[in-house]
């Protein structure tokens, strides 16, 4: 396992598919937490839903990284380099203004 993750220059600007997991929504279903695809913006349920969408996705993908899509969560993980981590708040011009 890396202790950094190697795929940080595949995250793109995204805008989430769906407000909550895409094929739980298609299905009818429900789900337990959410990710986004920092890929291509597919939002899937966690490992902890029974319908694990998104890591279903990144097998499907290769998509590597995902971040929580749940309010008040700012972290991040890597399915290849199996490391996560906690996102740093973005500032935007002098004094974090924007």
């Amino acid at each position: 396992m890396n202790p950094i993750c190697t795929h940080l220059d595949q995250i793109r600007e995204v805008t989430p598919s769906a407000p909550g997991c895409e094929d739980c929504l298609q299905m009818g279903d429900t789900w337990v937490h959410l990710r986004l695809c920092l890929s291509c913006g597919h939002v899937g349920c966690c490992d902890s839903s029974k319908n694990k969408h998104a890591t279903k996705h990144f097998h499907a993908t290769r998509h590597p990284i995902i971040k929580s899509f749940e309010p008040g969560e700012n972290w991040s993980y890597c399915y290849i380099d199996q490391v996560d981590w906690e996102d740093r708040p973005v500032q935007r011009g002098a004094g974090g203004r924007q």
